[in-house]
């Protein structure tokens, strides 16, 4: 039988960020290892952030479900 993963990643807030990185100096680069499988954390590619940018997320209407009206603020990274 294959292994499975409870795979619920959620995106971190400002603060868990702030805290994570709060002993690093201004100067030490920032990479984001994203994972090429749910749970694979021992092989994963790795990028360097280059930019943050604030968006604005909204979903538009599919074909089984009508476009939400609610937007999210977030910054991408």
């Amino acid at each position: 039988m294959a292994d499975t993963f409870d795979h619920a990643p959620q995106a971190w807030n400002a603060a868990q960020l702030r805290k994570a990185i709060k002993d690093l100096p201004d100067d030490a680069p920032i990479r984001i290892g994203v994972a090429e499988d749910p749970g694979n954390f021992d092989s994963y590619a790795t990028y360097v952030l280059v930019d943050a940018e604030h968006v604005e997320n909204w979903w538009p209407a599919t074909s089984n479900k009508p476009e939400r009206t609610e937007t999210e603020k977030a910054l991408t990274l």
